[in-house]
């Protein structure tokens, strides 16, 4: 009768331990996921779709300015994925070997516009334009840490007007800054990504910049080498690549790097 009282308690402990098991287990994994701030409305579609289909996985995002964002993974800020709008934040980060050298990949490509207000009548022929009295205010990223400001610079260095227009010059934090002077009438025109101006009914596309001036623009995407999530980490960097990812880019604008 003895080992009759015992069983119970015994059977009682098991059910604890496996039951704790079991709840670690279940833990929800967060992926924190540093990206380009072009990439915002894109990478919060995939979200959703991606997070239903892995319940165990939540996604967290930090948008910002490739720039910045690279300067932040050097400090060791704790990321599990690099989106960049640019390859040189990216390869500094490999020279550096903080990148896994086996997990990344030119992800999408893009094209530098200028965007005016909707309701702006004026129209822009050519960069050239931008010296007009009418436009007194050109937004564009800062230079040394947003890539879209790098390759606007790029652009009129190309064309002789960098200095030229230096007094009309305000720079943005990230290109969604840019984006936003612009549609609230700071900006007269600005510098931003075609995906960009896509995502807003307050700008309208005034001129492609000519892709010969400037750099191409491209994404690429790499899993940090010190993730301590590294199986969820890697499936998410091969759905970002697969056929329902790329066409969610594509929707907003991108252009995928591979032929799908």
């Amino acid at each position: 009768m003895r080992s009759l009282r015992i069983f119970p308690a015994l059977f009682l402990f098991i059910s604890l331990v496996f039951t704790g098991c079991s709840t670690a287990s279940d833990e929800q994994v967060e992926l924190t996921i540093s990206a380009a701030a072009s990439l915002t409305d894109a990478m919060k579609e995939i979200q959703a779709s991606y997070e239903a289909q892995h319940p165990a996985v939540k996604l967290t995002f930090n948008f910002g300015g490739s720039g910045a964002l690279q300067k932040q993974i050097e400090q060791g800020a704790p990321v599990d994925l690099f989106l960049s709008a640019a390859a040189n934040n990216m390869n500094l980060l490999l020279d550096q070997n903080i990148i896994d050298a086996r997990q990344h990949m030119n992800l999408l490509t893009n094209k530098l516009v200028v965007v005016i207000p909707d309701d702006q009548s004026d129209e822009i022929q050519g960069l050239e334009d931008l010296k007009d009295t009418r436009i007194k205010m050109i937004a564009v990223g800062i230079p040394e840490s947003v890539p879209a400001g790098s390759y606007a610079r790029e652009a009129l260095m190309s064309a002789g007007l960098w200095d030229i227009l230096q007094p009309k010059m305000v720079q943005a934090k990230d290109v969604r800054q840019v984006l936003q002077y612009v549609e609230t009438g700071n900006a007269d025109a600005g510098f931003v990504y075609e995906s960009d101006a896509l995502t807003s009914a307050k700008v309208k596309i005034a001129l492609p910049v000519d892709p010969a001036i400037y750099t191409p623009v491209e994404y690429p995407i790499g899993v940090i080498k010190s993730t301590k999530h590294g199986k969820e980490a890697a499936e998410l960097y091969n759905y970002l690549q697969s056929k329902e990812a790329l066409d969610v880019f594509v929707k907003y604008g991108f252009t995928p790097a591979q032929s799908l």
